[in-house]
């Protein structure tokens, strides 16, 4: 965001400071020589419009392609810009279309109700009986993937099993997708199961207006009882920006209409719902707080009232690694009894295990259904969780240490070069301070700073930039702007990848201050 007349004044002071005729040792002329070239080529790229827009975007891989490959040369920085962002969206659109996008869920129903609906009359005479039976008593497995043929045609095969109580069956479904255009595609699909017959459907999606859409999606099942049609209609508005309103209608095997109310901020997620249906007619209301930490913390509560009874639930959901989410709710009915319910999303893959715990409302299988889970999370939170975090942490550090290596090494023999150069104008800044009882930057490190006790086994990394901050002062001022501090002259990176500060020790009118800022953190003293 720098202006032109700050780029000259950063180059005039810089040219001084490096000039080779100001310095007669032959290695620091080397040195400056360098360094000098440097700072010239820095300012031929930043002081024309055209390059500097490339250089921002690109980098220096942007100015080195040969014949301006890039873009047109002739064309200003916001043309520039604009074209890197088209071309951009392009290469997002390829990637898009080389993944396959595969989505799966895994379910496993448990049922532990011989933990709380025992009755020891039934099990006197049965071997082992001492012990509760938990078993396994349903699965469901499904899978699908997305290839696209076309720029608007995208072909999804998907598949399931499920199996309950020893019975079970499977079905494959392909679909064909067309973007008809920016407001509406269609869908054609086919499918095939043990336990139905073949099936085929048809989905529309259209937006009416810029606030409202509708899907229709129909259906013909062909079954031994004869052809089954189903009729599906979905109509969305935004009533404002955070809130979405639906009006459901289906015909069918199971008829039913529906309206919801869905109202999703930075903080909260609502939900209201009513349907009147065949066989099913219930009320819904749900409410979610997401708290606004790193590990995306959620806590969830839903009511559920209708003709089946009413269902009560309550649960959280927690970041437990960069792809991973865990979640837990506990389910409390008449008649349904107490269930537990555990999620992990792991990038588009869902791993769900109901657990069924009794068939009563019983206090203490609600209150192990609640503690339960918090105590083990907790408890796998510090003893695996966290430290295998940790271990991944460092390895990626290493992994950047590792890559950045010979650049990190170069730099820092840049800053001491600088540095060695900066001496004579830095004693003659100094002089010129104390005078006028200015700013003198008595000492000055930048780099990893451990001030906290759980952090006390940490080693320390930073060096010494008293030379360099003392050179940027100009009349008893030191200004620096929102960002990274290694790019400064005289600095560099003493720990990649990590956390960093700039601690300044400074004398300002014959009294002693210190300053404490974050690496990216603007700073100007002294303080007004």
């Amino acid at each position: 965001q720098a202006s032109q007349e700050e780029l000259k004044a950063a180059y005039r002071r810089l040219c001084m400071l490096y000039h080779p005729d100001k310095h007669r040792d032959p290695e620091l002329k080397t040195q400056a020589e360098r360094l000098f070239n440097l700072v010239h080529q820095a300012y031929e790229v930043l002081s024309d419009p055209q390059t500097r827009a490339i250089y921002d975007i690109y980098g220096r891989r942007g100015l080195e392609m040969e014949g301006w490959e890039v873009v047109e040369r002739k064309r200003t920085p916001a043309e520039i810009r604009e074209e890197f962002e088209r071309l951009q969206r392009e290469r997002e659109e390829r990637r898009l279309q080389q993944r396959t996008n595969p989505k799966g869920t895994i379910s496993v129903g448990i049922d532990a109700t011989d933990l709380f609906d025992r009755y020891d009359e039934e099990y006197e005479d049965v071997p082992g009986s001492s012990f509760p039976q938990i078993e396994i008593n349903k699965m469901h497995i499904s899978q699908s993937i997305e290839a696209p043929l076309t720029a608007t045609d995208t072909a999804i095969l998907s598949g399931n099993l499920s199996t309950q109580n020893g019975n079970g069956g499977g079905s494959i479904n392909l679909a064909l997708r067309r973007v008809t255009s920016a407001k509406g595609w269609g869908e054609l699909e086919f499918g095939a199961g043990d336990l139905q017959g073949p099936l085929f459907g048809l989905k529309i999606f259209r937006n009416l207006t810029p606030r409202c859409f509708i899907t229709t999606n129909c259906a013909l099942q062909f079954s031994s009882r004869g052809i089954r049609p189903g009729l599906t209609t979905v109509l969305a508005r935004n009533l404002d920006k955070n809130t979405m309103g639906y009006l459901q209608w289906r015909w069918g095997i199971q008829s039913a209409m529906n309206t919801s109310i869905v109202r999703d901020t930075k903080t909260s997620h609502f939900t209201v719902a009513l349907q009147l249906g065949i066989p099913h007619s219930f009320m819904m209301v749900s409410y979610q707080h997401k708290f606004q930490d790193e590990d995306q913390t959620r806590v969830k509560g839903s009511l559920k009232a209708g003709f089946f009874g009413t269902i009560v639930e309550y649960g959280a959901e927690r970041k437990i690694s960069r792809h991973s989410i865990l979640g837990a709710t506990v389910s409390v009915g008449v008649p349904q009894g107490v269930s537990l319910k555990i999620k992990l999303n792991r990038a588009s893959q869902t791993y769900f295990f109901p657990v069924h715990l009794t068939d009563q409302l019983l206090p203490s299988a609600v209150f192990y259904a609640t503690v339960g889970p918090l105590v083990i999370y907790f408890a796998m939170h510090r003893l695996i969780i966290k430290p295998y975090l940790r271990a991944q942490k460092e390895r990626e550090l290493e992994k950047q240490r590792e890559s950045t290596a010979s650049d990190i090494l170069q730099k820092k023999q840049e800053a001491e070069a600088a540095v060695r150069l900066m001496q004579e104008s830095v004693r003659r800044i100094i002089e010129a301070e104390e005078a006028r009882m200015g700013l003198i930057v008595v000492n000055a490190w930048y780099g990893k700073f451990v001030n906290d006790n759980s952090r006390k086994n940490e080693k320390v990394k930073v060096i010494d930039v008293t030379v360099p901050l003392q050179c940027l002062v100009k009349d008893s001022k030191l200004i620096l702007t929102e960002a990274s501090k290694a790019g400064l002259p005289g600095f560099y990176d003493p720990c990649v990848g990590e956390e960093k500060s700039l601690k300044v020790l400074y004398q300002f009118r014959g009294v002693l201050h210190q300053v404490m800022s974050a690496d990216t953190e603007a700073l100007r003293i002294p303080k007004q």
